[in-house]
This record gives structure tokens, C-alpha cells and sequence, in this order.
């Protein structure tokens, strides 16, 4: 079975992420996942986010996790 490119994309975007982070891949995915950025992020925004850099990437997981971990915590 052949894996997409967005899927492709999406657990390159995590593990580099996760990486970066200095926490395991499986956490970040859970972390989004709990968010609804793997979906909202990740595979809804594939076309603008795989012209980026994958620094470029791993900010804007980074930056979209921290503003909606934020939000969740204010209630």
C-alpha cells in the first residue's frame, strides 16, 4: 500500500516537530490531535504548508499548539 504525500507530509511535520520540541512524536500527535490541529493544520492547510521550509513548518505547528493550548487553558 502507498502512503500519500500529505500523509507523508503530515508525520515528517510531526516528527520534526516533535524533535525540536525535545518530546516524542507520539505526545505531539496527541497534543494536536486533542486540538484538532492534525486535521485543521496538518491536512486542511497541506497546500500553504508544503512550500515551506520545514523550519518554517515546525514554527507554525509549534506557534498554532501553543495559541490553542492557551486558549483551552482560559477556559
Amino acid at each position: 500500500m502507498k502512503t500519500s504525500p500529505i500523509t507523508q507530509f503530515v508525520t515528517l511535520a510531526i516528527g520534526a516537530t516533535a524533535k525540536d520540541m525535545g518530546i516524542s512524536a507520539t505526545e505531539l500527535h496527541n497534543r494536536l490531535k486533542k486540538q484538532g490541529l492534525v486535521r485543521r493544520l496538518l491536512f486542511d492547510c497541506y497546500d500553504t504548508l508544503h512550500t515551506e521550509s520545514i523550519n518554517g513548518v515546525i514554527w507554525n505547528v509549534k506557534e498554532a499548539l501553543r495559541n490553542w493550548e492557551k486558549k483551552e487553558a482560559k477556559g
